[in-house]
Formats: C-alpha cells, sequence, structure tokens
C-alpha cells in the first residue's frame, strides 16, 4: 500500500496535518498500550484527527515541535504507518483499539450514528413521521374520508376505495410493462477485473443481531472473497445488549482483516443506527454490507471495484442481485423467489438502464464511501433505510446501476416470519414517501417526472396497492352481492367492477410475467402452479400491510426481527461445514 492511495489508511495522511518527517526504522518489538492509555489519547484528539484515527487505527501519542510519535493497533495499521514514514513508539490490538474507543468516545460516536442525519439533512430524517404540512393534509384528508363514509351508503366508500386501489395499481402496471421493454444498449460484457495492486481498499460492514444459527455460513462466505486479505476491512457489527452473539464471535479465531464492532445500547435498535455506528471506523474507499445470513459470489467485490473504476464518479452505488439457496422448499419459499426474480432480475435492470431512481435492496449494495457519508449515509429511523437512501442518493444528483453479480439468501419458510419482515418493508416505504413528499415540488425538480413517477410508485405506490388489493376485489364483486339492480348505483357500481377486474386481470398478467422472465433468467423453470397463485400471495401481502399502518402508527422507528436459520436446507449446509 502506498502514500499515493486514498482509499487506505496511509491516505487519509495526505490531507491531515500529522507530520511524520521522521523515517528511521521502528523497533521490531513495541510497548503494548493498555486499553486507558488508548482512551485518554482519543479522548484528547480534535475532531478531524479522531476522525483519520478511528478509520486508521494510527494515534498520535507525543507532539512536540517538529516530532510527532504515534501508536499503531493491528498488523495493517503498523504496516500503513511505516509505509507513510510515521515514527511508532507503542502498538496494541485492533480489538482492544475498539474497545478503547468505546469507552472513551462511544456516547459521541452513538450521538452522531443515531442523530448525524437529523442534525445535517432535517428534513430527509424519518425522525419526526409529518412535516406540519403534512400533518395538516393528512388530518384534513382522514376527516373528509370520514364525513364521507358516514353520508354516504357503505357500497359507495368501497367502491371509492376500489377505484382508488385500480389507480394505484395502473401506475404499477406501467411500471411493470416499462421493464418488459427493450432497453437502452450500453457497452456490452463487464469492464475487466483490476490486477491486486490497482484494487482500492473495501470496507465490509455486516450487522449481526441474534444471529448464531447462521455464523458458520457467514464467515464461510466472508472468507471466501476473491480480494486481496491486505486490501479488505471486514467489520462484524454487534449489539451492546445481544450477549449470546457477542460470546458466538469473541470465540472465533478472526484473520487480522476481521474486526468486531459492538454498538452501545440505545434507540432504536436498527441496522442503520448499527451501520452508521460502524461506517465511522470503515477506511475503505468502496463499502459494501452483507447481511447475516449472505452467501455472496466470490468475485462480487472485484466486480463491483472494476465497475466503479469504468464508470463516471458520479455513479454512487451498484446493487447486486439478490437470489436464494433454498427457492423450492415449500410454496413460500417459491413466491418469494418469483417476486425477487421479478424485481432483481427485471425491474431494476430496467430502470437502472434508463438512469431512473430505485429503492435499493438490503444488502449487497456497493458504495463510493466518500458519496455515502457526503448524504448521511443511513437514517437510523428509517426501517427501510436502503430504499430511502436510493432515493436520497438520487435527489442528490448520483447515479445507481446494477452489478452482475448474486448475494443468495435465506427465503422465509416460516409464514410468521415473512408477515413481520414485510410489514417492516411496507413500513419503510411509508416512511419514505413521507421524507421524500415534504417538500413535493423540490423533489420533482430534483430527479424530473420520470423519476418521481418512479419513485412513487415504488414506494406510496407498492403500500397503496397492497393495503387496498382486497377492496378492489370486494368492488369487483359487489353489484352480485348488492341488491341495487338496474339503479344508477348499481349501473356505477358495475361499470367500476368492471374496470377492476380489467385492471388486476393486466396486473396479474404483467407481474406473472415478468415473475416467468426473471424465473428464466436463475434458470428456473415448470413453475406453473406457484406463477397462478401469485394472486394468494399478494393477499398476504394484504394482511402484513395493514399490520404496517398499525405499526406506523404506535412504533414507526420498531424493528421487526427476521430470524435466520430456519431454513431445512440451511441446517444441512450448517451441518456440513462442522
Amino acid at each position: 500500500m502506498s502514500l499515493s492511495e486514498p482509499s487506505g489508511p496511509t491516505g487519509f495522511f495526505e490531507h491531515s496535518n500529522w507530520g511524520g518527517n521522521l523515517t528511521p526504522d521502528a523497533p521490531e518489538v513495541l510497548p503494548r498500550l493498555q486499553r486507558t492509555a488508548i482512551a485518554d489519547a482519543l479522548r484528547r484528539l480534535p475532531e478531524d484527527e479522531l476522525t483519520i484515527a478511528l478509520r486508521s487505527k494510527i494515534v498520535p501519542m507525543v507532539t512536540l515541535p517538529g516530532l510527532r510519535l504515534y501508536a499503531a493497533f493491528g498488523v495493517a495499521a503498523k504496516e500503513s504507518a511505516r509505509n507513510g514514514g510515521l515514527r511508532l513508539i507503542a502498538e496494541g490490538t485492533s480489538a482492544d483499539f475498539l474497545t478503547a474507543s468505546r469507552e472513551a468516545i462511544g456516547s459521541s460516536l452513538v450521538r452522531t450514528a443515531t442523530f448525524g442525519l437529523a442534525r445535517r439533512f432535517p428534513l430527509r430524517s424519518a425522525i419526526t413521521r409529518f412535516s406540519d404540512a403534512q400533518a395538516v393534509t393528512l388530518l384534513f384528508l382522514f376527516l373528509s374520508a370520514v364525513f364521507a363514509a358516514l353520508i354516504s351508503p357503505a357500497g359507495a366508500t368501497l367502491l371509492a376505495l376500489g377505484l382508488l386501489g385500480g389507480l394505484v395499481f395502473l401506475a404499477i402496471i406501467a411500471l411493470r410493462i416499462l421493464s418488459l421493454m427493450p432497453r437502452p444498449r450500453r457497452a456490452a460484457g463487464p469492464p475487466p477485473l483490476l490486477a491486486d495492486d490497482d484494487l482500492p481498499v473495501y470496507s465490509v460492514l455486516v450487522p449481526l443481531f441474534r444471529e448464531t444459527s447462521v455464523l458458520r455460513q457467514l464467515l464461510t462466505g466472508l472468507t471466501a472473497l476473491h480480494y486481496p486479505h491486505h486490501k479488505l476491512d471486514i467489520k462484524l457489527i454487534l449489539e451492546e445488549n445481544d450477549i449470546l452473539m457477542q460470546r458466538a464471535v469473541f470465540g472465533l479465531r478472526l484473520p487480522d482483516h476481521f474486526d468486531i464492532i459492538v454498538v452501545p445500547s440505545g434507540l432504536p435498535q436498527t441496522k442503520p443506527r448499527a451501520l452508521n455506528y460502524a461506517l465511522q471506523f470503515a477506511c475503505g474507499e468502496l463499502l459494501t454490507i452483507f447481511d447475516a445470513e449472505d452467501i455472496p459470489e466470490p468475485n462480487q467485490l472485484r466486480a463491483a471495484a472494476a465497475a466503479f473504476a469504468a464508470y463516471s464518479e458520479e455513479t454512487a452505488c451498484l446493487q447486486a442481485g439478490l437470489a436464494f439457496y433454498n427457492p423450492d422448499e415449500n410454496w413460500l419459499t417459491r413466491q418469494f423467489t418469483v417476486e425477487y426474480a421479478s424485481l432483481f432480475g427485471v425491474l431494476l435492470p430496467a430502470l437502472s438502464a434508463h438512469n431512473l431512481p430505485f429503492p435499493l435492496g438490503g444488502t449487497s449494495n456497493h458504495f463510493r464511501s466518500a458519496i455515502l457519508k457526503r448524504v448521511g449515509a443511513w437514517d437510523p429511523f428509517n426501517v427501510t433505510e436502503d430504499a430511502d437512501l436510493g432515493l436520497r442518493l438520487a435527489r442528490a444528483g448520483f447515479e445507481t446501476a446494477v452489478l452482475p453479480s448474486i448475494t443468495y439468501e435465506e427465503a422465509n419458510t416460516s409464514l410468521w416470519n415473512w408477515m413481520r419482515q414485510r410489514s417492516r418493508w411496507l413500513k419503510g416505504f411509508l416512511q419514505t414517501w413521507l421524507v421524500h413528499m415534504r417538500h413535493p415540488a423540490q423533489f420533482f425538480a430534483e430527479v424530473g417526472p420520470a423519476g418521481f413517477w418512479v419513485s412513487q410508485t415504488m414506494t406510496i405506490g407498492v403500500f397503496l396497492s397492497t393495503l387496498l388489493h382486497p377492496f378492489g376485489l370486494v368492488v369487483i364483486a359487489w353489484p352480485m352481492l348488492s341488491d341495487a339492480g338496474g339503479t344508477g348505483t348499481g349501473v356505477i357500481a358495475l361499470a367500476l367492477a368492471g374496470l377492476n377486474l380489467l385492471v388486476l386481470m393486466a396486473g396479474y398478467g404483467v407481474s406473472m410475467t415478468a415473475g416467468v422472465i426473471g424465473l428464466r433468467r436463475l434458470r428456473i423453470s415448470g413453475w406453473w402452479f406457484t406463477i397462478i397463485t401469485m394472486p394468494v400471495y399478494w393477499l398476504l401481502m394484504s394482511i402484513a400491510a395493514w399490520m404496517a399502518l398499525w405499526q406506523f402508527v404506535v412504533a414507526p422507528s420498531y424493528w421487526n426481527k427476521t430470524h435466520h436459520g430456519l431454513s431445512a436446507q440451511q441446517r444441512r449446509r450448517k451441518a456440513d461445514l462442522r
């Protein structure tokens, strides 16, 4: 690693005032600092130097006129300090440095992780549910709807809800049709992979909470990554109150490029808060996130580094595809597989090809670290921080592209586990829409007409379509169930029923077509029963949507934990790893 690399720890020194003009060889054996001494040194640092120290694990210990002496923590930090010509007088372990950091400045780091976005960009945070204008508008609409329902027949209320659901469903149909159309042509083939010497330092953040059942599988996937270890910066992120996870992880012998970061307890206890905390220690020029059950393709980091090198500096994020290693376990996993195949294999590539914004997936999104920090990183109060961040990047003028690499996950095998996960996602879509619609005109100006339409459709459109889907079915059945006969109301109900039936059939047809195409790209065929029973899956999503609405009212930032390791295939895989 050379001083010319801006991503690694030595690169920070080029932009600091740390001196380091003495270059005699440091002794092979250095005194080891205790955690109390490390903590004292960190407390004395000014903010700009503290930021550098956290990322590099190199701390100035003695400052005299024309002389600065340092302590380095961990193998990579010592190598970086020596390559940068810094005089070392002490050393320590990376674990001691991270523990001392939490003890000395943990409260400050947690405040930044929790409230950093809200302080820098208060209108872009879900820390408050509504702006004043939104609160007044929604209250007016709610009271108007209640008044209309009280003075109108029950059938009229159902018809109105069905009509609203039909209009939202039409927007989603249009987006699906766009994804099936021919795409703009781009350069054929992925860019060539970079030589090892040209690869940037890559940070990998892995948030873990009650994930002991998939820990061995995770570590197998991470150690299989084809990337030079001296340029890897892997952070396993644990919660302070997750004692079982800490025992499991701290009991392992991990390679030198792994760090264990324990996030101090606090609220909201969410994945984005943990990511923001760990981000303050990340030193990579590029950065990605993997979830606990993820098995990324071994070449994914190399492919992402090559793509970033080939794309413009305005490309801030690459979203890898997500698929499942247990797709055919039961009916629910097959439906989940169809949904992901349609989203990551058909829809997102189409939006990327048209340079349109889209919500990110919660894992395997790769960032230019500097841009991620510039836009405020993740929102700890938004339970779909990935969807929000994708729109925030687009509003800041950056592009997101898809990465032709797959990360394999565990499809939910349990209905209740799936329901909790889906309700969290849908609640987050509602949160994301409310955040970005605080100033609709500004949002429209920043992303343009097409980007605005896509953003609306993929946030509030998805939420409302799932919420109101049952009412559309009722509207279709209403003429047969009502006794309005040939009255005016009956004629209107019959017309709306016909329109809703057409919209519903069109929606089913387009979605099923996208699902079949996505499955073919995964080389899966013959799932015709799964395809024709997709409407049942959508009704289950409607239940999750109503759960999401209730949780948004009573606990907007509560994180419904998705339990992993439930798959029989995963349990067999775990047994094979023993």
